[in-house]
């Protein structure tokens, strides 16, 4: 079935918004983090200066890669603890804050969570208004969704340091940089944007839940607590964690049409404005903009594999019960979606939460056409780089960046060169292991889970969709995205300790490699370009780029999804179900 006219109108403004937003975040972004002085400077800098007395920080002070990563590791550890601390005395949250009388989260659980929300990642194996009491909500899990991504935006500016300074030994200084994002980034436009969510209908309280009498002469339970507050930010973000357990698909956290694209456009402002900073810092913004077109051709191509599926609908659903079993499904695949969003929005929203590191969902991939269902799966498996997390998504994209000058640099017989700096030995390896990094960890827990009793026992398939449910865990958790199928039971002990042992690898294991490449590039003098240096701010570094991309990700997960997303497409194509 062809994309209707309304979807390629929905799709063309919203690409429209997001070039819109692009430059003018990046260069808000750009004066915060160099600290010039912006229209909030004469409000927040004596808060500023404030924070750092009282911490003892010395804002001219910088730091080496490696003093660095160890700021942002300590700062994660306590967060972590802390939030942990939090889950386990929620008995003693008090009437204001615990107005459910809510019990303290089971340790495995807990762990999950604490790990979930400090590595960005999210993931929910619990629901919200069940589990989650309204101080954890707001000061366990809320904190998380402004500490984490600002911890992912200033590993971004510090990579970004070491890929443009010039003859430096240091990349900045993680407390300070952590500090300006709240303050000047994260902090006000999210206080806006919960405002904005407010005014159209996203509840903002501390009442207990009402009990509903229904037309039918039931009772429902109606959940209730601080919603806009955690809402905005768990978008602005990318971290993705609901209040509610629908997340995005409920109408108290999402409303109507307007507050479904301002949320889609608040998850990719952030990583898009970074590339444009990237540019900027560089001194010539073709380079970010050149990163900025790769990411938007993926995402429209993940799009356009998506929407075309979604509504021609599934073969094996009739339209009417005169029909035979083998016609197109009415409508489209409306299941596990939302009316109010139908299957553009929905699919629009799938694609960029999983594009980014943010775990938010609208509608449930699990229901989605096989081959549909793949392409988020896929995002997230490349490192969410297309735009990408707060931070995490710049980074992966500049080290496949790297690995493409390298392979430029073997074709024309020269040293490679991006940025004006050699690309030698020590940051191949630190890119390749990055990169290998992932799907290690990927593959390995779902090679682990998919054997074991304890693993197979939770899927709600059988078949390759059962193998899709978990592999779609261990990639989200990796990935530190926090999406899930929906079709996987994960809230047990093993998935609570290898999905938060996965979380862990994703955010850190990551990450250490990428900074010690930032910090060996930091030092590099800037040569001048000469006739064999491949240039990267053209048509064909964008190409080089996006087939590294994909070959890379065909080559890695192509026999896994082989077994999953793809032999089940097939399978339903010619009438099989499990």
């Amino acid at each position: 079935m062809p994309i209707t006219l309304n979807s390629l109108i929905q799709i063309a403004v919203f690409v429209l918004l997001v070039a819109l937003v692009t430059k003018p975040i990046g260069l808000y972004m750009t004066n915060v983090f160099s600290g010039e002085r912006s229209w909030l400077s004469p409000v927040l800098v004596p808060v500023e200066k404030f924070f750092y007395r009282i911490a003892g920080v010395k804002a001219e002070e910088e730091q080496t890669w490696l003093g660095y990563t160890i700021a942002m590791l300590l700062f994660s550890i306590v967060g972590l603890l802390l939030t942990f601390v939090i889950l386990e005395t929620q008995q003693w949250h008090g009437s204001l804050f615990n107005p459910q009388n809510l019990v303290n989260v089971e340790p495995a659980l807990a762990w999950n969570t604490a790990v979930s929300f400090t590595t960005n990642t999210n993931w929910q194996n619990y629901g919200g208004e069940q589990t989650m009491t309204y101080l954890s909500q707001m000061v366990g899990l809320a904190f998380h969704n402004f500490a984490s991504a600002a911890t992912g935006i200033a590993l971004a500016v510090a990579v970004m340091r070491g890929f443009t300074r010039r003859s430096a030994q240091h990349l900045g200084n993680f407390w300070v940089d952590f500090t300006r994002c709240v303050l000047y980034i994260l902090l006000p436009i999210s206080i806006v944007g919960a405002l904005i969510l407010v005014s159209q209908g996203v509840i903002q309280n501390f009442s207990p839940y009402l009990t509903i009498h229904t037309l039918d002469g039931q009772t429902q339970i109606l959940a209730q607590g601080p919603v806009a507050s955690q809402e905005f930010i768990k978008n602005f973000g990318t971290n993705g964690g609901g209040f509610f357990n629908a997340n995005s698909a409920h109408p108290f956290e999402n409303p109507n049409a307007f507050t479904n694209i301002l949320t889609i456009l608040s998850i990719i402002s952030i990583p898009a404005g970074l590339f444009y900073m990237f540019g900027k810092m560089a001194g010539d913004t073709r380079q970010g903009w050149v990163l900025w077109i790769a990411s938007l051709i993926l995402v429209l191509v993940g799009i356009f594999v998506m929407l075309p599926l979604e509504q021609s609908g599934n073969p094996l659903f009739p339209k009417s019960v005169d029909q035979t079993a083998t016609s197109t499904q009415s409508g489209g695949n409306m299941e596990g979606k939302e009316v109010r969003f139908g299957i553009t929005d929905s699919v629009l929203f799938a694609d960029i939460t999983t594009v980014t590191s943010c775990g938010a969902v609208n509608s449930m991939h699990d229901s989605y056409i096989p081959i549909a269902g793949m392409i988020p799966l896929l995002n997230i498996a490349l490192g969410e780089i297309v735009f990408g997390g707060v931070g995490s998504g710049h980074y992966g994209m500049v080290v496949f960046a790297i690995l493409s000058v390298f392979i430029a640099g073997l074709m024309v017989g020269r040293t490679p060169e991006y940025l004006g700096k050699k690309i030698e030995r020590k940051e191949i390896m630190m890119a390749s292991l990055a990169i290998l990094i992932l799907p290690a960890s990927i593959l390995g827990f779902t090679a682990v889970a998919s054997v074991l009793p304890m693993g197979t026992s939770s899927i709600a398939n059988a078949g390759p969709h059962g193998l899709s449910e978990i592999l779609y865990a261990y990639t989200s958790t990796n990935g530190n995205n926090g999406s899930a199928f929906g079709g996987l039971t994960g809230n047990t002990p093993f998935y609570n300790w290898t999905l938060g042992a996965a979380m862990l690898i994703g955010r850190f294991a990551f990450l250490i490699p990428v900074m010690a490449l930032a910090g060996s590039l930091v030092r590099k003098r800037v040569v001048t370009a000469g006739l064999g240096t491949f240039p990267t701010t053209g048509p064909l570094f964008i190409s080089l780029l996006i087939g590294i991309i994909l070959i890379v990700g065909a080559l890695t997960y192509f026999p896994a999804y082989s077994l999953g997303p793809i032999v089940e497409h097939l399978l339903m194509n010619a009438g099989k179900t499990f």
